[in-house]
């Protein structure tokens, strides 16, 4: 989402380079690169002025160390002033009461029942036992959307088919799930596709009857400016406890991220960037303008890498590679728990010095498939044993697969190589102590 002013954000710190100490002139500079490259990506105006403002004022009073370059006190001072412009601190989701009660709120397509269905799915992870309500009577197949994500993520759903009233459809939500020990009901709301006075009626009659510890508003991030504007309309009435950025995966400036807190006055509480049911991340301010900053963010990678990452899985793993018996069937095992991490690019966007460069790279989620299918063609007893693949054999495999010979061949002298290499780590572990651990 913010790849080009990531780019705008480096050149103007480039402005700095080679200078000996922040001056007013060298500074002011690089601040109006800045607030220029806010402004491109649909920052609100005023956000963007009082945000460099803020910043010409701690630049111009900064003390450069020997062991600092201006270009990185000034990326200091950015990043600080990026952080609270991004709420500070993460605001955790609110699970309180029995049935703790969440009210899901937005304009049509901004994609609320999919991140209904997505908090779902993390609240049961989180050990929790949700239900999902089906509360917009209005789109078309918008039940069934609901009902199906429900069954994709195995947690409660509830609707009332022959019943258009939404506060009804809660109320009797609440006594259902009360009845059947769901401690977190999920009230998925009607939108529209403009503010109009009959639903902020609606929505407001469902918070009142509902009294829910969260309120969270869905913003679509590829509308910008206009999504901020959405969001206060929405808080004038609701008053909601937190927003919820969905589509960040799109083609999107940024703006609305940068732009909501400062307007609205409430906390980002989750970022939302794919299709698929665990593409959901709590919003971290810290790191998302590390991101940003091209800083990466790395602490989001690991907490993928151990939630899609079986730990008992990975010590039987290193076993068999300390034993040199790696084979087919782990190898299968470990893309299919990459795959559970995220898309590739956006994995990649979170290593330091990586965002900026890869902006314009084609990364196929899909490069995994074919490997994959060749795998899945050989019989257990040749995953397990690969040296035996003889001629015949890896014909039955492209045959099974759809691949061509090419492919397999290509895959098979990538797999010994790998071996090979595992081999001459175990084999020096002794003189390199700490490897193979």
């Amino acid at each position: 989402m913010f790849d080009s002013l990531q780019s705008r954000l480096e050149k103007a710190f480039k402005t700095l380079k080679g200078q000996n100490k922040i001056s007013d002139i060298n500074v002011a500079d690089t601040v109006k690169e800045i607030r220029r490259a806010l402004i491109a990506a649909d920052v609100n105006f005023k956000v963007a002025k009082q945000f460099t403002d803020d910043i010409l004022e701690k630049a111009k009073g900064a003390n450069v160390i020997a062991s600092v370059s201006p270009g990185q006190m000034l990326t200091k001072i950015v990043n600080d002033e990026l952080v609270q412009l991004l709420g500070g601190q993460t605001s955790e989701l609110q699970i309180k009461g029995s049935p703790a009660i969440i009210l899901i709120a937005g304009l049509q397509g901004s994609g609320k029942t999919t991140f209904t269905g997505k908090l779902s799915r993390y609240l049961k992870s989180q050990g929790k036992n949700p239900m999902v309500v089906a509360g917009d009577v209005y789109r078309p197949a918008a039940r069934e959307q609901l009902r199906v994500l429900a069954e994709q993520t195995q947690v409660g759903y509830y609707t009332e088919n022959e019943n258009n009233d939404p506060v009804k459809i809660a109320e009797n939500a609440i006594k259902h799930a009360k009845v059947h020990n769901f401690n977190v009901v999920i009230v998925d709301t009607a939108g529209r596709i403009a503010i109009d006075e009959q639903m902020m009626k609606e929505i407001a009659a469902l918070k009142k009857a509902l009294n829910p510890i969260e309120t969270l508003f869905v913003v679509d991030s590829m509308t910008g400016q206009d999504a901020v504007n959405t969001a206060k309309a929405f808080n004038d009435v609701l008053d909601f406890t937190g927003v919820v950025l969905t589509k960040l995966d799109g083609d999107t400036r940024g703006g609305a991220a940068l732009s909501i807190k400062s307007i609205v006055n409430k906390p980002i509480k989750f970022a939302s960037n794919g299709e698929k049911m665990d593409a959901l991340d709590v919003f971290h301010p810290d790191r998302m303008a590390g991101r940003i900053l091209g800083m990466g963010d790395v602490v989001s990678l690991v907490e993928r890498a151990q939630s899609a990452i079986d730990e008992e899985e990975a010590q039987k793993l290193a076993k068999k590679i300390a034993k040199n018996k790696f084979d087919f069937e782990d190898f299968l095992s470990q893309l299919q728990q990459i795959k559970k991490m995220g898309n590739m690019k956006d994995l990649l966007g979170m290593l330091p010095g990586v965002g900026s460069k890869i902006k314009d790279l084609d990364i196929d989620d899909n490069a995994f498939k074919g490997i994959e299918a060749l795998i899945q063609a050989m019989t257990p007893e040749e995953r397990t044993k690969p040296e035996i693949l003889n001629n015949s054999r890896k014909q039955r495999i492209v045959r099974g697969s759809g691949r061509n010979i090419q492919e397999l061949n290509k895959l098979l002298t990538q797999f010994n190589q790998m071996r090979q290499m595992m081999k001459m780590m175990n084999n020096n572990k002794g003189r390199f102590p700490g490897m193979m651990r």
